[in-house]
């Protein structure tokens, strides 16, 4: 089965939806160049699939091609990052 793709909301986070759930990666923007990744948010019903990774590396890899500069506030971004 097909993960599905992981989009970038106007509203300041990256989702994915499975099954009705709604999965996240919440950020604020600090200033032009520097986005802050705050949560990252995985429905029980969706944990177990690498989604939280999968928002993660998706994001930074947004951060990356848009030129900005990532603070990892959200621990489980920290994790992802440093490891």
């Amino acid at each position: 089965m097909t993960e599905p793709a992981v989009q970038h909301a106007g509203d300041r986070r990256f989702h994915v939806e499975a099954n009705g759930d709604l999965a996240y990666l919440a950020y604020k923007r600090v200033d032009d160049h520097t986005v802050d990744y705050i949560s990252t948010y995985v429905p029980a019903t969706l944990r177990g699939r690498g989604l939280g990774e999968r928002l993660v590396r998706h994001a930074l890899d947004w951060a990356r091609a848009h030129g900005q500069t990532v603070i990892p506030t959200c621990s489980f971004v920290q994790k992802i990052v440093g490891g």
